[in-house]
């Protein structure tokens, strides 16, 4: 309670008033201001969601599944490979093919992880991992197989689907024929497992294998030079203008390590066992008749499309998609290509 003497010195009317109207209209702002903060409180994230401009919204957005970038010690040498979604989710398998390594996954891998536990090694020689002396190690196919299937035990790995491509071919179905049992499901990208795959492409390539000289090994070193991975990368392909150089310069920086290009035209001459499995490959799919997808890019000069038909006399039901694209069809047709694995894999390799 404020004293004012009655007798005191009187305040005018008008600042009286003024002074009375302020402070009710403090008072009044006041409650507004807690009802709004309560009325906020109370909205659910849905609510003011619903309120914001669209354009606001984007921000909400989960953020992309992250990618996981690890190194593993196996039979003594550093392997890497890329790893990404739940853990306990089906595992999907992504082999890459020659030049290149698990980084030609890296747009697809994020557009998977959502639901599927994703694994994409680089092969010795490639990419992340050891490059060992060719003295010390043998850069052979079946060695390959043997590393990605050690390191999958690392891992604790049982059962996956396969994504095999170009070189990811033959080292996936020799896996399958170590493990059959294993193999849920199979995604295959310009990877040949047929006689009728192997055309124009692959002729110097077959003189080198039927003399092994070392005429015909050097007549293959223009295979592993900048011109030929630019090749592989925008030959066939429908739009180039969606082909980043970045794909090359990353391959041909690897490719130009000591040693690298003796490695390559060792593991070119070693495909040449991968021909006589052919028909075990072949028994593989009749016999266990994995789910399968096929997306071919049918311009690919060095896997051409002649080789995509023949698995559907295996694999009956399988389903096949040609697209206009070349070799490295995920560069191009990602936003095709991706649609149609995630639709394939729901339907077919997903938890129920």
């Amino acid at each position: 309670m404020v004293y004012r003497d009655p007798n005191g010195p009187k305040q005018p009317l008008l600042e009286t008033n003024f002074r009375f109207i302020s402070t009710y209209g403090e008072t009044i702002m006041r409650s507004l201001i807690m009802c709004l903060m309560l009325a906020t409180a109370s909205m659910t994230t849905a609510t003011m969601v619903s309120a914001l401009p669209a354009h606001a919204t984007a921000e909400l957005r989960e953020a992309p599944v992250p990618i996981h970038y690890r190194t593993a010690k196996i039979e003594g040498l550093d392997i890497f490979y890329r790893e990404a979604g739940p853990a306990d989710a089906p595992v999907v398998l992504l082999l890459h093919g020659f030049p290149t390594s698990s980084h030609m996954f890296r747009n697809l891998i994020p557009l998977l992880a959502d639901r599927y536990h994703v694994i994409a090694p680089d092969y010795p020689g490639y990419g992340q991992s050891a490059s060992p002396d060719r003295g010390k190690f043998a850069y052979t196919f079946g060695g390959v197989a043997d590393i990605v299937d050690k390191l999958l035990d690392h891992l604790a790995v049982k059962s996956y689907a396969m994504y095999v491509m170009d070189y990811g071919a033959p080292v996936g179905y020799r896996l399958a024929l170590k493990h059959p049992e294993r193999v849920s499901a199979l995604i295959i990208q310009n990877g040949n497992a047929y006689d009728e795959g192997l055309k124009e492409f692959w002729d110097p390539i077959k003189t080198y294998w039927s003399d092994g000289s070392d005429k015909s090994r050097g007549a293959l070193s223009g295979l592993v030079t900048l011109e030929t991975t630019r090749f592989q990368y925008t030959d066939g392909m429908e739009d180039v203008s969606r082909i980043s150089p970045d794909n090359w310069v990353h391959d041909q920086a690897l490719l130009d390590r000591p040693g690298n290009k003796d490695i390559q035209l060792d593991m070119l001459y070693d495909y040449r066992t991968n021909v006589p499995l052919y028909p075990a490959f072949q028994s593989f799919f009749r016999e266990r008749k994995p789910p399968t997808l096929i997306v071919w890019g049918k311009n690919d000069y060095i896997f051409p499309e002649a080789g995509a038909h023949p698995y559907l006399k295996d694999l009956p039901d399988a389903e096949l998609h040609i697209l206009n694209s070349g070799h490295f069809l995920l560069e191009e047709k990602l936003d095709v290509a991706a649609p149609l694995i995630n639709d394939f894999l729901d339907r077919r390799v997903a938890k129920k």
